[in-house]
């Protein structure tokens, strides 16, 4: 393997052709859903025929948001060479996350007398009641879950015993007492890929939390496929152990909380489900040794509030650290740079990434020449050997 070799292909007419209509074949699924969602559409921005192009990137969108969440990126890239293709992740298609996204949930056999315990708990009901009157709050705040816990445990003491079937990986007792579809998020990707199957040359995957570890789990089981991978802050874990344990126990409760999309509301067991994805396929060994070939540039931020940072950068050490054309990149707290850092005008925690068009400019150098710069990560002017970005219009 050279990481640093420059590899181009010339699409044709047919080849083309195919592509958009086994992609168009997936996008009439969606129509023929009344559940769809809007502006949740994939796109794909391909060149035109017999024009030669470094190859194609299939990215994937951050949990609850959607594809053009990241459109900007999209642009830069095909206008410098690539043919993009930004996916829907796995039932984010749809508006009803309780139905369609991958969700962990507890067997009904325990479920239901959960249920009932909790809506016989006046301080619980209270409590949810106060939630439901004020939607604007993305979550609950750290005391909350803190609080929420305790009393979860006060009135069903197996929950201790079921969080740690769903905090370890590799518990024999998860099936026991779940059902889960987060692998679905693999089995959508891998779909997305097949619809790029008629196209010739490398693919590279490219995603941002959920998505960054969409496209982790996508290469390890496609390495014949994905050449190279970029992730931003992939959400291999939940940020924070409090935080983890609340996701986890309180997921199977139906509490709803907000994500991007200011007008859905999504169960906590879909963020349980990315979690477990994040943690128990991705970071299992077996991915973690096929990903040590295929070069990664993982971009972190010590602003987090979703994906851990500990557990990224574990897990860059286990696929390699800076060997094997593998690159890590951590934004500086004062840099004050969040979670969601692709696109400038997205706005988390009141921060947003002033080094994007450097991000950009990286994130182009690495998929062509298989390496990085990581002084210009943190610069405001552009390197003026790559492709400039053009400022926010």
């Amino acid at each position: 393997m050279n990481p640093a070799l420059q590899t181009s292909t010339t699409p044709t007419a047919e080849q083309l052709a195919q592509t958009k209509q086994a992609i168009a074949a997936y996008i009439a699924t969606i129509d023929a859903n009344p559940d769809r969602r809007s502006g949740a559409y994939p796109y794909y921005l391909f060149h035109e025929p017999g024009q030669t192009v470094h190859g194609t990137i299939l990215m994937f969108h951050g949990f609850s948001a959607k594809p053009h969440q990241m459109w900007r990126l999209a642009d830069y890239l095909f206008r410098n060479g690539f043919n993009v293709y930004q996916a829907t992740l796995a039932g984010h298609a749809f508006a009803l996350p309780n139905k369609y996204w991958p969700q962990v949930d507890l067997k009904p056999e325990l479920a239901e007398p959960l249920r009932r315990k909790v809506q016989q708990d006046p301080v619980l009901q209270n409590y949810f009641a106060n939630l439901s009157a004020n939607p604007s709050d993305r979550r609950p705040s750290a005391t909350q879950r803190i609080a929420l816990l305790a009393r979860l445990l006060a009135i069903e003491p197996r929950l201790l015993d079921i969080m740690q079937a769903i905090t370890r990986p590799d518990d024999p007792d998860f099936e026991r007492y779940f059902i889960s579809s987060h692998l679905d998020y693999l089995s959508e990707a891998k779909a997305r890929l097949a619809e790029l199957d008629a196209l010739p040359g490398p693919v590279y995957t490219v995603g941002l939390s959920v998505g960054g570890a969409v496209a982790l789990g996508l290469a390890a089981t496609r390495p014949d496929r994905i050449d190279r991978v970029v992730a931003y802050a992939p959400l291999l874990k939940v940020d924070g152990e409090e935080h983890r344990q609340y996701v986890n126990m309180a997921g199977p409760l139906d509490i709803k909380e907000l994500g991007w999309d200011p007008n859905l509301q999504f169960p906590v067991g879909a963020l349980t489900a990315a979690d477990r994805f994040g943690s128990s396929f991705v970071l299992n060994s077996k991915q973690t040794r096929t990903l040590q070939n295929i070069p990664t540039f993982l971009v972190l931020t010590e602003n987090e509030d979703a994906a851990d940072v500990e557990t990224n950068q574990t897990f860059f050490q286990e696929i390699g650290g800076n060997h094997q054309g593998h690159y890590s990149y951590l934004y500086p707290a004062q840099d004050l740079v969040p979670h969601p850092m692709v696109d400038p005008t997205e706005v988390s925690q009141n921060m947003s990434n002033r080094f994007w068009q450097s991000l950009y400019q990286e994130t182009f150098r690495f998929l062509t020449q298989g390496k990085v710069n990581l002084d210009n990560m943190s610069n405001l002017e552009q390197a003026s050997d790559l492709p400039l970005v053009p400022a926010v219009q």
